[in-house]
């Protein structure tokens, strides 16, 4: 806990860690507390379709009198969840992968090797559009399969790691007196991937976050009747000429969101420097 609120100060030192702090936690307040003082994001409103920001609602409506305040906070707390559960998946197989291959060298760090490079030989977006096509859409789909695409960066790291600590003396000592393997993976190999893999995982957020609306917004992603901001802001492009505020407030979230996420990501980076960061 004394680590965590180090870490958090020394952010918090920065203008930069402090702007990011700022604009994730308000995007985060939003997300959460959006739902509770606006209307369901569901109900229809013909009555009410393309009403313009007002008292009656603050964001106002779109072309089916929805509230666009409720709509882009249940978008947003579901487009940051789905952001989360990949970055957070990808980076723990990811990290296991890659320091298995470490660890093990040969043919099987050859073989992994392999594997990411074919991976990463695809664009991101052409790799997610042809799994999503071979597999299907969906929720949970597409959060697997997206992670599949992020997992060799996370790979790539824990390996370079793994190899610099399998070589030390600490290590084979522990070898020679014949301590289990997970016992040496758990006690000195994950704590020293740790650092840089919390500040991949943080830089690669807000990248996550751009890329699931990306592929929204091209009907990839998310499926009715559910919402992310690239859906509405698909949903609000279409209907721009007749109203502009459906597509530009959650264009507005969605460019707060990255940018907090991205400042912080930085500031966390410059507190916890993979390369400076020292093997215990």
């Amino acid at each position: 806990m004394n680590g965590l609120l180090a870490t958090l100060k020394r952010i918090c030192s920065e203008r930069d860690g402090r702007l990011g702090l700022a604009f994730t936690l308000a995007i985060l307040v939003f997300a959460l507390v959006g739902p509770l003082v606006s209307p369901d994001p569901n109900a229809i409103d013909i009555k009410a379709r393309f009403a313009a920001p007002g008292l009656a609602h603050l964001l106002g409506t779109d072309n089916l009198g929805r509230d666009l305040l409720a709509r882009t906070s249940v978008g947003t707390r579901y487009a940051l969840t789905l952001a989360v559960l990949i970055v957070v998946i990808s980076s723990i197989i990811g990290s296991l992968i890659g320091i298995v291959a470490g660890i093990a060298g040969g043919w099987v760090d050859r073989a992994v090797t392999a594997v990411f490079d074919i991976v990463n030989a695809f664009p991101p977006l052409i790799l997610a559009f042809a799994l999503i096509a071979l597999y299907g859409k969906g929720s949970a789909t597409f959060v697997l399969l997206v992670t599949v695409v992020f997992i060799p960066q996370f790979g790539r790291m824990a390996r370079a790691r793994a190899q610099t600590l399998r070589n030390l003396s600490f290590i084979e000592a522990e070898r020679m007196l014949a301590v289990h393997p997970v016992t040496i993976v758990v006690r000195h190999y994950l704590p020293n991937v740790a650092g840089p893999i919390i500040v991949l995982a943080s830089m690669n957020l807000p990248v996550v976050i751009a890329f699931e609306a990306s592929l929204s917004f091209l009907g990839f992603g998310v499926q009715p009747p559910k919402s992310s901001l690239g859906t509405l802001i698909k949903d609000g492009f279409i209907s721009i000429n007749q109203s502009w505020w459906p597509t530009v407030a959650a264009a507005l979230v969605l460019a707060i969101a990255t940018l907090g996420a991205t400042l912080l990501g930085e500031a966390l980076r410059r507190v916890i420097d993979p390369k400076t960061a020292g093997v215990r």
